[in-house]
């Protein structure tokens, strides 16, 4: 099945030219040029993915990410032409799954697109009673679905935050370091630092931890890393 692109950004020779060399490799590729219009999209289609560009009019790719994260968990990843640290980070705190800074290479940003697919596309016609199963608790954290409820109520992650909670929660108690999950979740070749994993892990906390400062599941071994207590 085509792998469904929506790229968002303002300039409109750059998204001519990304969408050619998607649809190059037969993907689906939809297109907004302003964040009113990227929300609305995101809202009566599915992706499976969405390039959201950083600086946009009406919206900004921050505010637009965060009215899509209030009912989508679809990955994004936000294009930006600043390339500072704090832009980064800013966008994975509200919500990105990813980040490439302009201007980048067009087979990097496929390879990303294919990486990020690969591990979020899983199965979603797979009966109910053959789903994989992660208990703890009142966390039931199903993996072939790759949904998580707590005392019966679904909790809305995005794909990366699962990722980190389903390696985690599948390794209970054992405590990995910043650097061994940045490498397990988002690859041996991911240009970010540490700091996103510590961002991945505080808003994982904000979802799943009554009070994220007194953790239930997602712990803190101090100096060494994170663990799932089981």
């Amino acid at each position: 099945m085509a792998i469904k692109v929506l790229i968002v950004d303002d300039e409109k020779l750059i998204v001519k030219g990304i969408r050619f060399s998607l649809e190059q490799d037969g993907m689906e590729v939809d297109q907004a040029f302003d964040g009113e219009e990227a929300v609305a999209k995101a809202r009566e289609k599915e992706f499976d993915i969405i390039l959201l560009d950083v600086m946009l009019p009406k919206l900004t790719g921050f505010e637009a990410l965060q009215q899509i994260r209030e009912f989508s968990s679809v990955p994004v990843m936000m294009l930006t032409a600043k390339g500072e640290d704090m832009d980064k980070i800013l966008g994975l705190e509200y919500g990105a799954d990813d980040y490439i800074t302009k201007p980048f290479n067009i087979l990097e940003v496929k390879a990303r697109i294919k990486a990020i697919v690969r591990r979020t596309h899983t199965g979603e016609k797979i009966p109910q009673n053959r789903s994989r199963q992660i208990v703890s608790d009142e966390m039931v954290i199903e993996q072939d679905n790759r949904r998580v409820t707590i005392a019966g109520k679904e909790i809305r992650l995005t794909a990366k935050e699962f990722d980190v909670l389903e390696l985690l929660a599948t390794h209970p108690n054992q405590v990995y370091s910043r650097e061994k999950l940045l490498t397990m979740v988002w690859g041996a070749d991911y240009p970010g630092d540490v700091r996103t994993v510590d961002v991945h892990i505080r808003r994982l906390r904000e979802k799943v931890e009554v009070n994220s400062s007194e953790p239930r599941y997602v712990h803190t071994k101090w100096g060494m890393g994170y663990f799932f207590k089981g």
